[in-house]
């Protein structure tokens, strides 16, 4: 499967690692260490070095109960650290935003990617991604990241995550954007019980008839605490655990802050993934 990001391809044969750079104060794993240009490019460096095949910034934290970010703050954060990656490096850069305002400047200034944990349901955001020819991630989310963990409810979560997926697709192709440059998100953790992440994760199966890459997003997630008790800084065997259950089921692209440890897991994943279809 190829996913087209503006003028180029990605190969998607062989799963692969997105790696957060969160260039926020106040991100639930890494709040304030990548901020600035400066420490953003370190770490850029150093997960391309671990297998990065992508890097995502992100400019405002969607963990429960984080307060907004204004547009002109989000843009003063992000748009600096898009472009000094962009003129360094040549991965694809996405940008992790629901704000149609920070789309639309990240895309002028290089990113092929927008990340949107609301799966442009902004108006305008449809239309600056067709514009730009950018890929899209569209993500499920139930309620809004300030308030989604307080009740989650679902009859069926993954039929109800699949449902929702499919509508989003079927709008942003309605709006003109290239299939080929849309991908989906099931959502873990956002709006969402620890039951629902595990009844996802087991059946993530049942996605694979949208058509679409599918991204995933476990990495240090609070289930993890829920689960075995680990503080967020311990969370890096369960985070890689995850992530090669998720391409055991056809996952093919992992977003991860623990780039090393991900990209071994999910390479063994996909090589018993790879049997299991040559024998069936």
């Amino acid at each position: 499967m190829l996913l087209r990001l503006k003028t180029r391809w990605l190969d998607l044969s062989a799963p692969l690692v997105m790696g957060v750079l969160n260039v926020t104060p106040d991100s639930f794993s890494d709040g304030g260490q990548h901020a600035a240009p400066d420490a953003a490019l370190r770490r850029a460096r150093e997960m391309l070095a671990e297998g990065a095949a992508i890097l995502d910034v992100g400019g405002e934290s969607t963990r429960p109960g984080a307060p907004p970010v204004c547009e002109q703050e989000e843009l003063d954060r992000v748009i600096p650290v898009v472009e000094a990656l962009c003129r360094e490096f040549d991965c694809p850069i996405s940008i992790d935003t629901m704000k149609p305002a920070v789309m639309d400047a990240a895309c002028a200034a290089g990113a092929a990617l927008v990340n949107d944990v609301n799966a442009l349901r902004a108006p305008g955001a449809i239309e600056i991604v067709r514009k730009h020819g950018a890929a899209v991630c569209l993500m499920h989310m139930q309620g809004e990241p300030r308030t989604m963990q307080q009740a989650p409810s679902y009859q069926d979560v993954t039929a109800e995550v699949a449902a929702y997926l499919r509508g989003r697709i079927d709008d942003c192709l309605a709006e003109g954007i290239d299939p080929a440059s849309v991908m989906v998100d099931p959502g873990f953790g956002f709006g969402k019980t620890v039951e629902h992440n595990l009844e996802l994760l087991a059946r993530l199966e049942e996605l694979l008839p949208l058509g679409r890459p599918i991204l995933v997003g476990l990495s240090r997630k609070s289930m993890f605490k829920a689960l075995l008790g680990l503080e967020v800084s311990q969370r890096m065997q369960a985070s890689a655990t995850a992530a090669a259950l998720a391409v055991s089921q056809g996952a093919v692209i992992v977003r991860a802050h623990d780039v090393r440890a991900t990209v071994e897991a999910i390479a063994i994943a996909a090589a018993v993934r790879g049997r299991r279809r040559v024998q069936s």
